[in-house]
Parts: C-alpha cells; structure tokens; sequence
C-alpha cells in the first residue's frame, strides 16, 4: 500500500469546523477512558481474550491507544496516515497469530475499538443539530482508517500463517523422508514431530496412498489439485486420539496411521473408506490404497509400496483397494493379466457374464458352496434357499461348463474364473 487514507477535515462551513475540532479535542481529553471502555468490550464479547492475563491486555491497551491518537490526529487535518505508521499494528498483529489467537478475533478487536470510538465521538458531540452534522462528516473518514489498518493487520496474519505452513508441511514431509528411509528420528525437531504423531521406532503402523481423479471414468488422474482439501479431511477426525502424519508430495497424499492400542488394521481400512466416501459425495472421487501393518519404521517403506501397489486394484472412478481385507487369493485374481483372462474356458466365462447380467445367483452359489466347504444343505440355508433349487444350480453350472463344483480342481477353476471376472469388471462398490 503505497499510501494511506485521506482522512483530514473536509471542506465545511467555519462553525461546522469549529464544532468537528470541538468534538475531537473533547475525545483526545478522555482518551484513556475510552480505551479501557474498549478493552472492557473485548473481554466481553471475544471469547478469547476473555480468558487472558493483564499482561495481555497491557498490550492491547498500547494498541488501542495508538491507534485512537493516530485517527485523532488524523481527523483533526494534523498529519496524515502512511503504512509505516502502522509498522506497530503489523507487529501486534504477528504476536497475536502467533499466539494463536484467530484472525477474526483480531479483526473482531478492531471492530469493537470503532464501535468504542465512534460512540464517545457521539456523546462529545452532544445534541445540537450543528453538533450531530459534525459528527456525521467524522464518519466516513474513521471507516477508511479501520479498513486501512485491519488490512493491514489481515496481510500481516496471513504472511505469518503462511510462513508456519510452509514450515510445517516441509517437517511433515521430512519426517516422512526419515521414515521411508527406514528410520525414526531420535533427537532434534523431527524426534518432537514424531511424537506428537504417536510414532516411534517401533510403533505398528500402516501407508495409505490416495491421488484425486480428475474425471470419474477416465482415469484422468491429477497432481495436486485437491491434495490439501483431501489432507485436511483425512486429519479431521478418525477412531484413534492423536494425530495423524499426512503429506501432500508428487501428486499424492500419503497418511501414517499408527495402529494404537484397543485397533486393527480392520478399523484403519473402515475409518479411510469413510473419508473416500465422504469426499466423494462432497466432490472430491480419491483412489486410496492401504497397505498391511508395517512393526516400526524399519518396514514403512515396504508398507508404502504396498501402498502404491494396492492403487493398481482400485478401479478407473476411485475406491478403495485394502490389503488388509485380501487374501492371497483375491490379490493374485485381482492383479491377473490379459493371459490370465484369456486362460479362463471361454464356456466358463461366457456363463459367468451371463449369471451377472440377470443377477449373480449362479456365483453367489458357487461361492456359498465354497465357503460351507462343499456342504451343499448348509450352503442352501446360508443362501435361504431349497437345498434342491441349490442342487439345480449345481448341475446347471456343471452342463453349461463342464465343470463339476463337487469336484475340488473344478470349483477352484469356478472361484478363479469368478474372481478373475470381479476384477476386470473394476467392482461397482470400488472394493
């Protein structure tokens, strides 16, 4: 900002002047009651400054003093405003973001101190009509200055915060580095960061890699695009207190859940689900991969390839892929290839295609069979069903492919042709 705000006395009539620098000079003789009045607001009405010490308010009773004799001065044509004049509210304003106060509270302060003002400007004024007009013209000119120096105060918050962003996520992303090196730091600022994540060196932990998709059914994977909306909600919240390591790095999200005491790697997958499904219906389609538990740093970069690995499961429109919730067996069928598919009996996967467009009855039937370990009545009750509807099902597969599922070479073909089909259909669910 270049300059300030004109704010001296405009051109009136002499007695409107005289009553304008009546009512100026009236203030100027109580201006430290004015500021405490001001200060007695705050504590009132910012719940964060309610609960400060004297100490504090000694500074803010600085600040406001300086900033009513500086609009003083101004309005009374004494001098004008440039932006080093405001070089103690830009200092004010540092201290107080880094305290941590919230801007709003700050720009909440500086709305109470013109409230205050402008009501003792008021009363000075009194209430003849020659009095009341000359306080009117006051009015535009204090506004210019609250907006000129709240500006000020708000450019200076945000280059703070900034300033302990950037630093921040360059130690989350150092932190990171370490640990996919495979160790955990042990002293300085990276060993503190550490901690506060809950990660030590022999802490159980976990990868989960997500990428944005850019356009649902493409593919069209992005970079970054909504990498820091996606971390701030995988920090928001999940089953665990603490809180979790997230980085934005190389077009990805990369989370460090620990598995804290009373968890499992069953709710790590059930908290990451949920924030893909959330972001999706907010917008936002994630492709997440999940790795196994890494036992402390030493494994972590595994667990990340894991991670990334998992990405290659997840269909083109996002989901999730969690290792942790796949057996050896889904994992092989999942990562078949064209040869795989096309080793599978073309009378096999042409009935397959077919059982799914009118329902999957015919798989879900194979895999109950399987999972009652070919006990065909038990697998009929699990699937509510009449054990000879479910003896049906059996031999109408067997004619159609010429696979008997009472035969254990034969049903293992049937479940791989069936996970090999699941696979390449990329799921509807995203699992």
């Amino acid at each position: 900002m270049a300059r300030g705000p004109v704010l001296g006395a405009p051109r009136l009539s002499e007695p409107l002047r005289r009553e304008r620098r009546r009512i100026l000079h009236a203030v100027h003789d109580r201006i430290e009651e004015v500021a405490e009045t001001a200060i007695e607001v705050m504590r009132t009405e910012i719940p964060s400054y309610a609960l400060q010490d004297e100490r504090f308010f000694d500074d803010v009773r600085e600040q406001v003093l300086e900033h009513y004799r500086m609009q003083l001065a101004a309005l009374a044509g004494d001098r004008d405003i440039a932006p080093e004049d405001l070089v103690f509210s830009r200092a004010a304003a540092m201290r107080r973001a880094r305290a941590g106060f919230a801007l709003e509270d700050w720009i909440s302060a500086f709305r109470v101190g013109r409230q205050v003002l402008w009501d003792a400007l008021l009363d000075c004024a009194g209430t003849s009509a020659e009095a009341q007009q000359a306080a009117l013209c006051l009015v535009t000119p204090l506004m210019r200055y609250v907006d000129y120096a709240s500006t000020h105060a708000a450019q200076a918050y945000v280059e703070y915060q900034q300033h302990v962003v950037a630093d921040a996520d360059r130690e989350r992303r150092d932190l990171l580095d370490q640990l996919l090196a495979g160790v955990a730091p042990t002293r300085g600022p990276l060993f503190a960061a550490a901690q506060a994540y809950g990660i030590g060196p022999r802490s159980p932990m976990m990868a989960v890699v997500a990428v944005c998709v850019d356009n649902v059914g493409t593919g069209d994977l992005t970079s970054a695009e909504h990498g820091y909306a996606t971390s701030a909600s995988i920090s928001v919240a999940g089953p665990w207190a603490g809180r979790t390591l997230v980085v934005v790095r190389h077009g990805e999200v990369v989370t460090v859940p620990v598995v804290r005491a009373g968890m499992n790697a069953e709710d790590i997958c059930a908290h990451f689900e949920a924030v893909q499904r959330r972001l999706a219906r907010a917008g936002t389609m994630l492709s997440m991969g999940i790795s196994t538990v890494a036992r402390g740093a030493a494994e972590l970069s595994r667990a990340y390839a894991e991670a990334r690995a998992a990405l290659d499961l997840v269909p083109s429109g996002g989901g999730v892929a969690a290792l942790p919730r796949l057996s050896p067996f889904d994992y092989l069928a999942l990562r078949a290839d064209d040869l795989a598919r096309q080793l599978v009996d073309p009378r096999v996967r042409a009935l397959l295609e077919e059982d799914r467009r009118r329902g999957d009855t015919l798989a879900a039937t194979i895999r109950a069979f399987a999972e009652a370990d070919l006990n065909l009545r038990l697998a009929a009750d699990r699937l509510r069903i009449h054990h000879n509807t479910a003896h049906y099902r059996l031999r109408r597969i067997e004619e159609r492919t010429g696979r008997n599922p009472r035969r254990i070479a034969d049903l293992l073909e049937l479940l791989v042709a069936l996970a090999i089909r699941d696979g390449a259909g990329e799921g509807e669910d995203g699992q």
